[in-house]
């Protein structure tokens, strides 16, 4: 495993956001696991992170770094190649001003996409790019 995006398994933008991933993931560079999952809360735990970061995306690089908000959404698109990896310009900007749009963003999440009443099951072909 390259890569490990965490993400609110409940939320329909969230969802279909790592349905575009996988989809366009040729090299299958990512893993997946929903925050909500046992390996997602124990992730958050270890790491000290709140229950607040389901608002977030995680990108972790194992035994490296891990990446929230609009770096990791910056460091995936950078991974996934052309035209994709254009987006990761905006790195330039400092993380507080990316992170406002981010932010605002995943606060009318929910509202704007709507969200589930559980976590994305993946077809029986895609669970091995998810760890739960």
């Amino acid at each position: 495993m390259k890569y490990l995006i965490l993400f609110d398994g409940i939320c329909n933008l969230c969802n279909s956001t790592v349905k575009f991933v996988i989809k366009h993931d040729q090299k299958e560079k990512f893993k997946f696991a929903s925050l909500q999952s046992e390996f997602g809360i124990n992730f958050l735990k270890e790491r000290n992170l709140s229950i607040d970061h389901w608002n977030s995306i995680i990108l972790y690089e194992p035994n490296k770094a891990y990446y929230i908000k609009s770096t990791a959404a910056l460091k995936i698109a950078l991974q996934m190649g052309f035209p994709y990896n254009l987006l990761y310009i905006f790195i330039i900007l400092p993380a507080c001003l990316r992170n406002i749009v981010y932010d605002y963003i995943a606060k009318n999440r929910y509202k704007w996409f709507g969200k589930k009443d559980q976590c994305m099951i993946p077809t029986p072909e895609l669970k091995k790019r998810f760890i739960v």
